[in-house]
Protein backbone atom coordinates (compact mmCIF):
# COMPACT_ATOMS: atom_id res chain seq x y z
CA UNK A 1 0.00 0.00 0.00
CA UNK A 2 1.12 3.82 -0.46
CA UNK A 3 1.40 4.11 3.48
CA UNK A 4 4.19 1.94 3.25
CA UNK A 5 6.37 3.87 1.98
CA UNK A 6 5.74 6.84 3.03
CA UNK A 7 8.41 7.76 5.12
CA UNK A 8 11.59 6.84 2.54
CA UNK A 9 9.72 9.63 0.35
CA UNK A 10 10.47 12.43 2.60
CA UNK A 11 14.17 12.77 1.70
CA UNK A 12 15.74 12.50 4.78
CA UNK A 13 18.97 10.66 3.59
CA UNK A 14 19.07 12.94 0.58
CA UNK A 15 18.53 15.72 2.80
CA UNK A 16 21.60 14.38 5.71
CA UNK A 17 23.78 13.89 2.70
CA UNK A 18 23.23 17.72 1.29
CA UNK A 19 24.56 18.61 4.79
CA UNK A 20 27.42 16.09 4.74
CA UNK A 21 26.75 13.82 6.86
CA UNK A 22 27.76 10.00 7.01
CA UNK A 23 24.10 8.45 6.23
CA UNK A 24 24.09 4.99 7.37
CA UNK A 25 20.04 3.73 6.85
CA UNK A 26 18.32 0.60 7.87
CA UNK A 27 15.59 -0.85 6.47
CA UNK A 28 14.65 -4.43 7.55
CA UNK A 29 11.89 -6.37 6.52
CA UNK A 30 9.03 -8.65 8.64
CA UNK A 31 9.30 -11.60 6.74
CA UNK A 32 8.22 -14.38 9.36
CA UNK A 33 5.11 -12.76 11.43
CA UNK A 34 1.07 -14.00 11.77
CA UNK A 35 -0.26 -12.74 9.12
CA UNK A 36 2.16 -13.78 6.73
CA UNK A 37 2.06 -17.34 8.14
CA UNK A 38 -1.73 -17.01 7.42
CA UNK A 39 -2.00 -15.66 3.88
CA UNK A 40 1.11 -18.15 3.19
CA UNK A 41 -1.00 -21.00 4.25
CA UNK A 42 -3.81 -20.43 2.22
CA UNK A 43 -2.48 -19.77 -0.58
CA UNK A 44 -0.32 -23.33 0.11
CA UNK A 45 3.29 -21.44 0.01
CA UNK A 46 6.05 -21.22 2.00
CA UNK A 47 6.11 -18.20 4.25
CA UNK A 48 9.74 -16.99 3.89
CA UNK A 49 9.45 -17.32 -0.20
CA UNK A 50 6.21 -15.18 -0.26
CA UNK A 51 7.54 -12.73 2.00
CA UNK A 52 10.47 -12.26 -0.18
CA UNK A 53 8.37 -12.21 -3.01
CA UNK A 54 6.67 -9.34 -1.60
CA UNK A 55 9.76 -7.66 -0.92
CA UNK A 56 10.96 -7.39 -4.65
CA UNK A 57 8.21 -6.19 -5.48
CA UNK A 58 8.22 -3.11 -2.69
CA UNK A 59 11.86 -2.43 -4.06
CA UNK A 60 10.41 -2.01 -7.30
CA UNK A 61 8.00 0.25 -6.68
CA UNK A 62 10.96 2.17 -4.51
CA UNK A 63 13.16 2.32 -7.69
CA UNK A 64 9.57 3.58 -9.23
CA UNK A 65 9.33 6.16 -6.42
CA UNK A 66 12.95 7.70 -6.96
CA UNK A 67 13.78 6.67 -2.96
CA UNK A 68 17.19 5.97 -1.93
CA UNK A 69 17.88 2.47 -1.67
CA UNK A 70 18.78 1.46 2.10
CA UNK A 71 22.76 0.56 3.31
CA UNK A 72 21.32 -2.78 4.59
CA UNK A 73 18.07 -4.56 4.76
CA UNK A 74 17.91 -7.33 6.96
CA UNK A 75 15.53 -9.81 7.46
CA UNK A 76 14.19 -11.27 10.28
CA UNK A 77 14.85 -14.94 9.20
CA UNK A 78 18.50 -14.17 8.69
CA UNK A 79 18.79 -12.95 11.99
CA UNK A 80 17.89 -15.65 14.71
CA UNK A 81 21.00 -15.77 16.32
CA UNK A 82 21.34 -12.10 17.47
CA UNK A 83 17.26 -11.96 17.91
CA UNK A 84 17.91 -15.03 20.18
CA UNK A 85 20.74 -13.55 22.44
CA UNK A 86 18.97 -10.46 22.66
CA UNK A 87 16.48 -12.24 24.80
CA UNK A 88 18.64 -14.21 26.50
CA UNK A 89 20.32 -10.61 27.68
CA UNK A 90 16.81 -9.71 28.50
CA UNK A 91 16.01 -13.25 30.72
CA UNK A 92 19.64 -12.11 32.42
CA UNK A 93 18.60 -8.72 33.26
CA UNK A 94 15.31 -10.32 34.89
CA UNK A 95 13.37 -8.12 32.88
CA UNK A 96 11.45 -11.70 31.24
CA UNK A 97 10.00 -15.03 32.08
CA UNK A 98 9.82 -18.67 30.60
CA UNK A 99 6.39 -20.42 30.36
CA UNK A 100 5.54 -23.37 28.70
CA UNK A 101 8.33 -22.47 25.94
CA UNK A 102 7.15 -19.07 25.54
CA UNK A 103 9.29 -15.91 26.87
CA UNK A 104 7.25 -12.52 27.55
CA UNK A 105 8.94 -9.40 28.31
CA UNK A 106 7.84 -7.94 31.92
CA UNK A 107 6.48 -4.63 32.01
CA UNK A 108 6.80 -4.88 35.65
CA UNK A 109 10.69 -4.63 35.36
CA UNK A 110 10.97 -1.54 33.26
CA UNK A 111 9.22 1.59 35.03
CA UNK A 112 9.81 3.87 32.06
CA UNK A 113 7.47 1.87 29.74
CA UNK A 114 4.97 4.48 28.09
CA UNK A 115 7.52 7.40 27.81
CA UNK A 116 7.46 7.53 24.24
CA UNK A 117 3.51 7.49 23.25
CA UNK A 118 2.70 9.29 26.98
CA UNK A 119 0.26 6.21 27.39
CA UNK A 120 0.22 4.73 31.14
CA UNK A 121 -0.90 1.31 32.11
CA UNK A 122 -3.62 1.69 33.32
CA UNK A 123 -4.67 3.23 29.89
CA UNK A 124 -4.22 0.10 28.42
CA UNK A 125 -7.02 -2.23 28.09
CA UNK A 126 -5.49 -6.15 28.03
CA UNK A 127 -7.49 -7.83 25.04
CA UNK A 128 -8.53 -5.35 22.16
CA UNK A 129 -5.74 -6.80 20.28
CA UNK A 130 -4.97 -10.21 21.14
CA UNK A 131 -6.81 -12.71 23.32
CA UNK A 132 -5.77 -12.41 27.06
CA UNK A 133 -3.11 -14.80 27.93
CA UNK A 134 -3.96 -15.57 32.02
CA UNK A 135 -0.65 -17.34 31.99
CA UNK A 136 1.14 -13.69 31.98
CA UNK A 137 2.54 -12.10 35.05
CA UNK A 138 0.59 -8.64 33.67
CA UNK A 139 -1.95 -8.44 31.06
CA UNK A 140 0.14 -5.83 28.99
CA UNK A 141 3.63 -8.53 28.64
CA UNK A 142 4.53 -8.98 25.59
CA UNK A 143 6.00 -11.90 23.84
CA UNK A 144 9.63 -11.82 22.98
CA UNK A 145 9.68 -16.05 21.96
CA UNK A 146 6.54 -17.68 20.98
CA UNK A 147 6.65 -21.27 21.09
CA UNK A 148 6.17 -23.78 17.70
CA UNK A 149 2.67 -24.52 16.46
CA UNK A 150 1.25 -26.70 13.95
CA UNK A 151 2.17 -25.32 10.40
CA UNK A 152 4.30 -22.87 11.57
CA UNK A 153 8.11 -22.01 10.53
CA UNK A 154 10.34 -22.26 13.91
CA UNK A 155 14.07 -21.98 14.49
CA UNK A 156 15.55 -23.74 17.57
CA UNK A 157 16.08 -21.89 20.93
CA UNK A 158 17.09 -22.23 24.08
CA UNK A 159 13.55 -22.48 25.30
CA UNK A 160 12.53 -25.12 22.58
CA UNK A 161 11.61 -25.12 19.01
CA UNK A 162 9.30 -21.57 18.09
CA UNK A 163 9.71 -18.20 16.70
CA UNK A 164 10.15 -14.74 18.05
CA UNK A 165 7.53 -11.92 18.86
CA UNK A 166 6.87 -9.28 16.29
CA UNK A 167 8.74 -6.11 18.68
CA UNK A 168 12.25 -8.18 19.48
CA UNK A 169 12.87 -8.70 15.95
CA UNK A 170 13.48 -4.88 15.04
CA UNK A 171 15.72 -3.87 18.42
CA UNK A 172 17.56 -6.86 17.72
CA UNK A 173 18.81 -6.45 14.00
CA UNK A 174 18.81 -2.50 14.49
CA UNK A 175 21.50 -3.50 17.64
CA UNK A 176 22.92 -5.65 14.88
CA UNK A 177 24.07 -2.64 12.53
CA UNK A 178 23.38 0.22 14.28
CA UNK A 179 24.16 -0.55 18.12
CA UNK A 180 22.06 -0.25 20.59
CA UNK A 181 21.86 3.68 20.46
CA UNK A 182 21.70 5.84 17.13
CA UNK A 183 20.30 8.86 15.74
CA UNK A 184 16.77 8.29 13.80
CA UNK A 185 14.44 5.60 14.14
CA UNK A 186 11.06 5.99 11.78
CA UNK A 187 7.69 4.04 11.00
CA UNK A 188 4.29 4.78 10.96
CA UNK A 189 2.36 6.95 13.08
CA UNK A 190 0.32 3.27 14.14
CA UNK A 191 3.58 2.05 15.37
CA UNK A 192 4.53 4.61 18.22
CA UNK A 193 1.88 2.22 20.64
CA UNK A 194 2.99 -0.38 20.93
CA UNK A 195 5.43 -1.40 18.89
CA UNK A 196 8.13 1.35 19.17
CA UNK A 197 7.08 1.51 22.81
CA UNK A 198 7.71 -1.97 23.25
CA UNK A 199 11.28 -1.80 21.41
CA UNK A 200 12.22 0.94 23.73
CA UNK A 201 11.41 -1.04 26.34
CA UNK A 202 13.49 -4.32 25.50
CA UNK A 203 16.10 -2.18 24.02
CA UNK A 204 16.45 -0.22 27.28
CA UNK A 205 16.59 -3.90 29.33
CA UNK A 206 18.89 -5.72 26.87
CA UNK A 207 21.17 -2.31 27.46
CA UNK A 208 20.82 0.02 29.76
CA UNK A 209 22.93 2.69 27.47
CA UNK A 210 20.55 1.99 24.70
CA UNK A 211 18.95 5.43 23.13
CA UNK A 212 17.39 6.74 20.23
CA UNK A 213 18.21 10.40 19.82
CA UNK A 214 15.07 10.82 17.30
CA UNK A 215 11.72 9.29 16.69
CA UNK A 216 10.01 10.09 13.48
CA UNK A 217 6.33 8.99 12.28
CA UNK A 218 4.39 9.63 9.08
CA UNK A 219 0.91 9.95 8.91
CA UNK A 220 -1.69 8.25 7.29
CA UNK A 221 -2.94 8.10 4.13
CA UNK A 222 -6.30 9.06 3.94
CA UNK A 223 -9.30 8.77 1.71
CA UNK A 224 -12.18 11.25 2.14
CA UNK A 225 -10.42 11.81 5.62
CA UNK A 226 -10.81 7.83 6.67
CA UNK A 227 -7.39 6.16 7.15
CA UNK A 228 -6.33 3.72 3.76
CA UNK A 229 -6.30 0.07 5.07
CA UNK A 230 -7.07 -3.55 3.52
CA UNK A 231 -9.39 -4.00 6.68
CA UNK A 232 -11.68 -1.37 5.05
CA UNK A 233 -10.98 -2.38 1.83
CA UNK A 234 -10.58 1.74 0.54
CA UNK A 235 -6.56 0.91 -0.37
CA UNK A 236 -4.78 1.24 -3.65
CA UNK A 237 -1.84 -0.06 -4.31
CA UNK A 238 1.46 1.82 -5.83
CA UNK A 239 1.15 0.15 -8.95
CA UNK A 240 -2.53 0.95 -9.22
CA UNK A 241 -1.37 4.50 -9.02
CA UNK A 242 1.43 4.64 -11.22
CA UNK A 243 -0.64 3.00 -14.12
CA UNK A 244 -2.35 6.52 -14.56
CA UNK A 245 -0.12 8.70 -13.07
CA UNK A 246 3.88 9.08 -13.20
CA UNK A 247 5.48 8.26 -9.91
CA UNK A 248 6.98 11.66 -10.05
CA UNK A 249 3.90 13.09 -9.95
CA UNK A 250 3.27 10.62 -6.79
CA UNK A 251 6.18 11.39 -5.41
CA UNK A 252 5.49 15.72 -5.76
CA UNK A 253 1.44 15.07 -4.49
CA UNK A 254 2.91 12.97 -1.20
CA UNK A 255 5.89 16.06 -0.42
CA UNK A 256 3.43 18.06 -0.88
CA UNK A 257 1.76 17.19 2.72
CA UNK A 258 4.38 17.57 5.66
CA UNK A 259 5.04 13.75 6.58
CA UNK A 260 3.83 13.61 9.62
CA UNK A 261 0.15 15.00 8.70
CA UNK A 262 -2.12 12.60 7.10
CA UNK A 263 -1.94 12.46 2.96
CA UNK A 264 -5.71 12.92 1.71
CA UNK A 265 -5.62 10.54 -1.50
CA UNK A 266 -7.58 12.10 -4.21
CA UNK A 267 -7.47 12.20 -8.22
CA UNK A 268 -8.07 15.74 -8.23
CA UNK A 269 -4.62 16.35 -5.91
CA UNK A 270 -2.64 13.62 -7.96
CA UNK A 271 -3.91 15.75 -11.46
CA UNK A 272 -3.02 18.80 -9.83
CA UNK A 273 0.65 17.46 -8.65
CA UNK A 274 0.90 15.96 -12.39
CA UNK A 275 0.05 19.51 -13.63
CA UNK A 276 2.43 21.46 -11.48
CA UNK A 277 5.54 19.01 -11.76
CA UNK A 278 4.78 19.33 -15.94
CA UNK A 279 5.32 22.98 -15.52
CA UNK A 280 8.27 22.55 -14.00
CA UNK A 281 9.95 20.63 -15.88
CA UNK A 282 9.06 22.19 -18.93
CA UNK A 283 10.02 25.76 -17.43
CA UNK A 284 13.23 23.61 -16.62
CA UNK A 285 13.48 22.24 -20.08
CA UNK A 286 13.06 25.51 -21.93
CA UNK A 287 15.84 26.84 -19.89
CA UNK A 288 18.05 24.38 -20.55
CA UNK A 289 17.84 24.71 -24.26
CA UNK A 290 18.04 28.66 -23.97
CA UNK A 291 21.50 27.76 -22.26
CA UNK A 292 22.76 25.46 -24.63
CA UNK A 293 22.83 27.62 -26.83
CA UNK A 294 25.55 29.93 -25.74
CA UNK A 295 29.07 29.13 -23.68
CA UNK A 296 29.30 31.45 -21.62
CA UNK A 297 30.30 29.63 -18.18
CA UNK A 298 28.24 30.19 -15.01
CA UNK A 299 29.94 32.25 -12.46
CA UNK A 300 28.32 33.51 -9.33
CA UNK A 301 30.26 36.71 -9.47
CA UNK A 302 28.23 37.28 -12.36
CA UNK A 303 24.56 37.39 -11.70
CA UNK A 304 23.09 40.47 -11.20
CA UNK A 305 22.23 41.71 -7.72
CA UNK A 306 18.44 41.57 -8.06
CA UNK A 307 18.93 37.80 -9.35
CA UNK A 308 21.31 37.24 -6.82
CA UNK A 309 18.75 37.98 -4.25
CA UNK A 310 16.20 35.83 -5.08
CA UNK A 311 18.49 33.11 -5.77
CA UNK A 312 20.29 33.62 -1.86
CA UNK A 313 16.33 33.78 -0.81
CA UNK A 314 14.88 30.31 -2.07
CA UNK A 315 18.37 28.90 -0.61
CA UNK A 316 17.47 30.47 2.51
CA UNK A 317 13.86 28.61 2.64
CA UNK A 318 15.56 25.44 1.90
CA UNK A 319 18.16 25.18 4.29
CA UNK A 320 15.19 26.66 6.94
CA UNK A 321 11.98 24.26 5.75
CA UNK A 322 14.14 21.37 5.52
CA UNK A 323 16.15 21.56 9.03
CA UNK A 324 12.70 22.18 10.60
CA UNK A 325 11.08 18.62 10.48
CA UNK A 326 11.46 18.24 7.01
CA UNK A 327 8.80 20.67 6.04
CA UNK A 328 8.77 19.68 2.40
CA UNK A 329 5.74 22.16 1.41
CA UNK A 330 7.12 24.93 2.50
CA UNK A 331 10.16 24.40 -0.33
CA UNK A 332 7.78 23.16 -2.92
CA UNK A 333 5.73 26.39 -2.51
CA UNK A 334 8.98 28.51 -2.82
CA UNK A 335 10.00 27.21 -6.08
CA UNK A 336 7.38 28.98 -7.60
CA UNK A 337 9.72 32.29 -7.16
CA UNK A 338 12.92 31.38 -9.58
CA UNK A 339 10.42 29.41 -12.03
CA UNK A 340 8.46 32.25 -12.71
CA UNK A 341 11.98 34.59 -13.02
CA UNK A 342 13.12 32.24 -15.39
CA UNK A 343 10.24 31.63 -17.21
CA UNK A 344 9.82 35.97 -17.47
CA UNK A 345 13.66 36.01 -18.97
CA UNK A 346 12.71 33.04 -21.11
CA UNK A 347 9.12 34.65 -22.61
CA UNK A 348 8.69 37.97 -22.04
CA UNK A 349 10.39 40.92 -23.76
CA UNK A 350 11.41 42.63 -20.66
CA UNK A 351 12.90 39.12 -19.56
CA UNK A 352 14.58 38.60 -22.72
CA UNK A 353 16.11 42.11 -22.42
CA UNK A 354 17.75 42.04 -18.70
CA UNK A 355 21.66 42.31 -18.01
CA UNK A 356 23.63 38.79 -18.23
CA UNK A 357 20.45 36.91 -18.81
CA UNK A 358 22.49 33.53 -19.52
CA UNK A 359 24.40 33.82 -16.82
CA UNK A 360 20.81 34.40 -14.37
CA UNK A 361 19.29 31.45 -16.26
CA UNK A 362 21.83 29.38 -15.15
CA UNK A 363 22.54 30.48 -11.47
CA UNK A 364 18.17 29.70 -11.37
CA UNK A 365 18.55 26.45 -13.41
CA UNK A 366 21.03 25.19 -11.12
CA UNK A 367 19.04 25.65 -7.82
CA UNK A 368 16.09 24.74 -8.57
CA UNK A 369 17.81 21.63 -9.97
CA UNK A 370 19.97 21.09 -6.36
CA UNK A 371 16.50 21.25 -4.55
CA UNK A 372 14.87 18.82 -6.43
CA UNK A 373 17.40 16.22 -6.67
CA UNK A 374 17.44 16.61 -2.55
CA UNK A 375 13.64 16.41 -2.82
CA UNK A 376 14.30 13.05 -5.25
CA UNK A 377 12.87 14.70 -7.88
CA UNK A 378 15.03 14.89 -10.54
CA UNK A 379 14.29 12.86 -13.82
CA UNK A 380 17.16 11.52 -15.59
CA UNK A 381 16.17 13.96 -18.50
CA UNK A 382 14.02 16.54 -18.57
CA UNK A 383 12.40 15.79 -22.13
CA UNK A 384 12.35 12.32 -21.15
CA UNK A 385 9.97 13.12 -17.91
CA UNK A 386 7.77 15.82 -20.08
CA UNK A 387 7.07 12.73 -22.79
CA UNK A 388 6.20 10.25 -20.03
CA UNK A 389 3.75 12.54 -18.58
CA UNK A 390 2.29 13.50 -21.57
CA UNK A 391 1.78 9.48 -22.02
CA UNK A 392 0.30 8.97 -18.81
CA UNK A 393 -2.32 11.94 -19.90
CA UNK A 394 -3.77 10.62 -22.76
CA UNK A 395 -3.86 7.38 -20.76
CA UNK A 396 -6.08 9.07 -18.03
CA UNK A 397 -7.96 11.13 -21.25
CA UNK A 398 -8.16 7.53 -22.82
CA UNK A 399 -6.89 9.61 -25.83
CA UNK A 400 -4.10 8.74 -28.47
CA UNK A 401 -1.34 11.50 -29.50
CA UNK A 402 -2.71 11.33 -33.22
CA UNK A 403 -6.06 11.88 -31.90
CA UNK A 404 -5.03 14.59 -29.71
CA UNK A 405 -3.22 16.52 -32.68
CA UNK A 406 -6.31 15.36 -35.49
CA UNK A 407 -8.22 18.20 -33.18
CA UNK A 408 -5.82 20.47 -33.15
CA UNK A 409 -5.57 20.57 -36.98
CA UNK A 410 -9.65 20.62 -36.90
CA UNK A 411 -9.14 23.76 -34.16
CA UNK A 412 -7.13 25.51 -36.35
CA UNK A 413 -8.97 25.19 -39.70
CA UNK A 414 -12.30 26.49 -37.91
CA UNK A 415 -9.95 29.39 -36.97
CA UNK A 416 -9.50 30.45 -39.66
CA UNK A 417 -12.68 29.99 -41.26
CA UNK A 418 -13.49 32.21 -38.03
CA UNK A 419 -15.79 29.48 -36.80
CA UNK A 420 -14.70 30.56 -33.19
CA UNK A 421 -17.98 28.39 -32.07
CA UNK A 422 -15.86 25.24 -33.48
CA UNK A 423 -12.76 26.63 -32.30
CA UNK A 424 -14.09 27.04 -28.33
CA UNK A 425 -15.86 23.57 -28.40
CA UNK A 426 -13.01 21.77 -29.39
CA UNK A 427 -10.73 23.37 -26.77
CA UNK A 428 -13.72 23.06 -23.83
CA UNK A 429 -13.83 19.19 -25.36
CA UNK A 430 -10.05 18.70 -24.48
CA UNK A 431 -9.96 20.87 -21.56
CA UNK A 432 -12.66 18.12 -20.19
CA UNK A 433 -9.95 15.63 -20.43
CA UNK A 434 -7.37 17.36 -19.22
CA UNK A 435 -5.79 18.36 -22.12
CA UNK A 436 -4.64 22.53 -22.24
CA UNK A 437 -4.33 24.15 -25.66
CA UNK A 438 -1.69 26.37 -26.24
CA UNK A 439 -1.63 29.09 -28.63
CA UNK A 440 1.27 30.95 -29.91
CA UNK A 441 2.90 32.44 -33.33
CA UNK A 442 4.92 28.61 -34.34
CA UNK A 443 1.35 26.99 -33.98
CA UNK A 444 -0.61 25.47 -31.23
CA UNK A 445 0.64 22.65 -29.07
CA UNK A 446 -0.91 20.77 -25.94
CA UNK A 447 0.21 19.91 -21.90
CA UNK A 448 -1.71 17.63 -19.45
CA UNK A 449 -4.05 19.68 -17.17
CA UNK A 450 -6.51 19.32 -14.75
CA UNK A 451 -9.41 18.02 -16.28
CA UNK A 452 -12.47 20.55 -16.78
CA UNK A 453 -14.55 18.74 -14.04
CA UNK A 454 -11.66 18.77 -11.68
CA UNK A 455 -10.83 22.24 -11.87
CA UNK A 456 -15.03 23.20 -11.08
CA UNK A 457 -14.52 20.66 -8.15
CA UNK A 458 -11.57 22.39 -6.83
CA UNK A 459 -13.37 26.11 -7.05
CA UNK A 460 -16.86 24.99 -5.60
CA UNK A 461 -14.22 23.28 -2.28
CA UNK A 462 -12.56 26.93 -1.88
Amino acid sequence: MLASMLLSMFSTGRYLKHLGYDVCYVRNFTDVDDKIIARANELGEDPISLSRRYCEEFHNDMVYLHCLPPSIEPCVSDHMPQIINMIKQILDNGCAYRIDGDVYFSIDGYPEYGKLSGRKLEDNRAGERVAVDSRKKNPADFALWKSAKEGEPFWESPWGPGRPGWHIECSAMSAAYLGHSFDIHGGGMDLVFPHHENEIAQSCAACRGSNISYWVHNGFVTINSEKMSKSLGNFFTIRQVIDLYHPLALRFFLLGTHYRSPVNYSDVQLESASERIFYIYQTLHDCETVISQHETAFEKDSVPSDTLDGINKFSDVFVTSMSDDLHTPVLLAALSDPLKIINDMLHTRKGKKQTKRIQSLAALEKIVRDALSVLGLMPTTYSEVLQQLREKALRRAKLTEEQVLQRIEERTVARKNRDYERSDAIRKDLATHGIALMDSPDGTSWRPAIPLAMQEQQAAAT
